[in-house]
């Protein structure tokens, strides 16, 4: 991994590291397994800033058990599921779209005429509010 990730790591508060005589870095083992975790996370999507708040549920004082990272995962499992259904719907609506062709305003189900679904919020809405 670049070391400019782990320093950006480092700043954001995500992973701790312990300095050498030499002023260089040291990271324990408990550090490089939240290294391997904010990876896989921020690479499905998730934001750094929910990355830090589950890790900031993990015991700072001890190297993490298999239950404490069983507990972040129970508590990560309703938004991962989230997230998989708004890609699926995200893959399903906008391959059709893409591959329809029919560039009519009148029967595309992501028309928003007149910004009607503004009410609703803002982003695509039809997409993630189902």
């Amino acid at each position: 991994m670049a070391p400019s990730a782990l320093r950006f790591y480092e700043k954001l508060g995500l992973i701790h590291a312990t300095r050498t005589g030499g002023n260089q870095r040291r990271y324990e083992r408990s550090q490089l397994r939240r290294v391997s975790f904010i990876r896989i996370s921020a690479q499905v999507g998730v934001p750094l800033e929910t990355i830090k708040k589950a890790l900031a549920s993990l015991p700072a004082n001890r190297t993490p058990t298999k239950a404490d990272w069983a507990r972040l995962s129970a508590g990560w499992r309703s938004h991962l599921d989230e997230q998989i259904q708004l890609l699926e719907r995200l893959r399903d609506t906008l391959t059709g779209c893409i591959g329809c062709g029919c560039l009519s305003l009148k029967t595309c189900a992501l028309v928003n005429t007149d910004d009607r679904l503004a009410a609703n919020g803002t982003g695509p809405v039809v997409l993630i509010r189902p």
